[in-house]
């Protein structure tokens, strides 16, 4: 079984923006099966989590949750559910009003989030609380919200991220 790396845009992108399409090449290159997810037209978050758990259900391989923003919230509330064996999340939207799916618990899982120190849609301080409170790994990075001009790094830490969970997935 291969490691398939399931992608969730924020709420104004869409499923291959230039971030995901970056990333997503990173991941084939590493001999990783990838996927896209479309929320384009849902808008409530909640409805967002329901379709990432239902489009998940037909893989087989072991999932790696990859999210920005929006995409970030609904990756990590959908991660146990899909029992993801990663999450990796850009600018994630935790601690904001009208982000509370209702199940949300978080994974115990290897999670790494990317956040921007000049991120003026979601705080920084909200990336630190959650790091805080579930012991992830976060780096801050001089960014703003897209973090667009931040790509290279981002893919750095995603290579590396990804490496571990596929030399995990081999040792199983």
């Amino acid at each position: 079984m291969a490691l398939h790396v399931v992608f969730s845009h924020g709420q104004e992108s869409g499923p291959w923006g230039t971030k995901i399409k970056t990333m997503a090449n990173l991941a084939v290159s590493l001999g990783c099966e990838v996927k896209s997810i479309d929320y384009q037209g849902i808008e409530a978050a909640d409805h967002r989590v329901i379709k990432l758990i239902s489009e998940c259900s037909s893989i087989k391989d072991s999932i790696v949750l990859v999210g920005s923003s929006m995409g970030g919230f609904v990756a990590s509330a959908a991660a146990k559910e899909i029992e993801a064996v990663g999450l990796f999340v850009l600018a994630p939207a935790y601690f904001m009003k009208g982000f509370d799916y209702t199940p949300f618990e978080v994974a115990d899982i290897p999670t790494e989030i990317i956040h921007g120190w000049r991120d003026d849609i979601i705080p920084v301080k909200n990336s630190i609380r959650y790091a805080q409170e579930n012991h992830a790994k976060l780096h801050i990075l001089d960014g703003d919200h897209r973090l667009t001009e931040n790509i290279e790094d981002i893919n750095a830490y995603l290579e590396i991220f990804l490496n571990q969970r596929i030399l995990d997935h081999s040792l199983e």
